[in-house]
């Protein structure tokens, strides 16, 4: 079982101790300069995935926000996860809201960011993509200017853009920071919105998968809507969910802090659309669990909830980026242990637990 080498523990009782947007930066430093762990990810016959036509060593993804600016591809697509996704990219570069703007909530293995989509735009990212690594799978957040006149239309722009050196992207209708982005889940501009970027998608000269984020704080309804938006468009699958606005049950003194909050106290509810979402498609799409998995079990409930990959990033500030290749190993040995031969035998087989 790959365990968190000493230096790594080190590292982190370091970056710990700084500023939290500090720490982040000098981490993607540190990954840049080959300071970080680099095993490869993790394969077997019951991990390798086929996801909305892309082919996963494993199903132990990125999220993102990890590396909103494509830096790190190379040294990222060596740590061990299945699948990487990279922004969230703007057409035009955005400093993002005021600092400070991101908290570490210790007590709840949480963070909260109100990071607003800071980035250096399309044409920095889109350059950097042209140099991937084509070894891994790599996708991209599509986010929207937060001063745009057509929010909708900056999706498809930025698609058309760098679609031509992605695998997957990821319509991103469901941050918390940008003022009236969440609107756009709305069944009548959802529709619209993926309309526009699915006719950015066909102008390119290679089939990119598309995602879909939503919120953990849709109700009921609204579920419903996304669900039949989604079986209705030609997108590949739904990333069941962003961050939450929700701040119940926590203990840090951070959590009256504005934004989106993610983490171990995300896992219940995320879980639970997820499962609700997995029984309103019945298959006709794939999903991906996001939200407080920092474990093979948690990873595992996930995929037994409804899920056929799942992402994480929150959990590797706390338990560094070895992570990734670690709840494989203990992805793999439940699958094992449970006498499924893929993750898509496990897949839903344990929904009904959470609705």
């Amino acid at each position: 079982m790959t365990r968190a080498s000493f230096g790594e523990r080190a590292a982190l009782s370091l970056l710990r101790r700084i500023d939290p947007e500090r720490a982040h930066g000098l981490a993607l430093h540190a990954l840049k300069a080959g300071l970080a762990p680099a095993p490869g990810p993790l394969t077997s016959p019951r991990l390798a995935t086929e996801l909305a036509g892309l082919s996963l060593p494993n199903p132990v993804g990125l999220a993102a926000g990890f590396d909103k600016n494509a830096e790190a591809l190379g040294p990222l697509s060596r740590a061990g996860f299945g699948f990487i996704e990279v922004g969230a990219a703007t057409p035009r570069p955005q400093p993002g809201n005021p600092r400070p703007r991101l908290f570490r909530l210790r007590e709840d293995r949480a963070a909260i960011n109100r990071f607003g989509f800071n980035n250096e735009g399309m044409e920095a990212i889109a350059a950097r993509l042209e140099k991937r690594p084509q070894n891994a799978v790599i996708g991209l957040n599509l986010g929207a200017n937060k001063d745009s006149t057509d929010r909708a239309a900056d999706f498809a722009t930025v698609l058309r853009r760098c679609g031509p050196s992605l695998d997957f992207a990821t319509v991103n209708v469901s941050s918390p920071n940008t003022e009236k982005l969440r609107d756009l889940q709305g069944k009548d501009a959802l529709a619209a919105l993926l309309d526009g970027v699915l006719a950015a998608r066909d102008g390119l000269d290679h089939r990119v998968a598309v995602f879909l984020k939503i919120a953990p704080d849709l109700d009921a309804e609204a579920l419903k809507d996304v669900a039949e938006v989604a079986r209705s468009a030609r997108i590949d699958g739904v990333i069941a969910t962003n961050t939450t606005l929700s701040r119940e049950g926590l203990a840090s003194r951070h959590a009256s802090e504005a934004g989106g909050l993610s983490g171990q106290p995300l896992f219940v509810r995320s879980t639970q659309v997820l499962a609700q979402l997995s029984r309103h498609l019945d298959g006709a799409l794939p999903l991906i669990g996001v939200g407080g998995v920092g474990s093979g079990e948690e990873a595992y409930a996930k995929i037994r909830a409804g899920a056929s990959a799942v992402q994480l990033y929150t959990a590797l500030v706390y338990r560094g980026l070895s992570l990734g290749r670690r709840i494989s190993e203990e992805l793999d040995g439940l699958l094992l242990r449970d006498g499924f031969g893929s993750v898509a035998e496990a897949v839903g087989t344990g929904r009904d637990a959470w609705l």
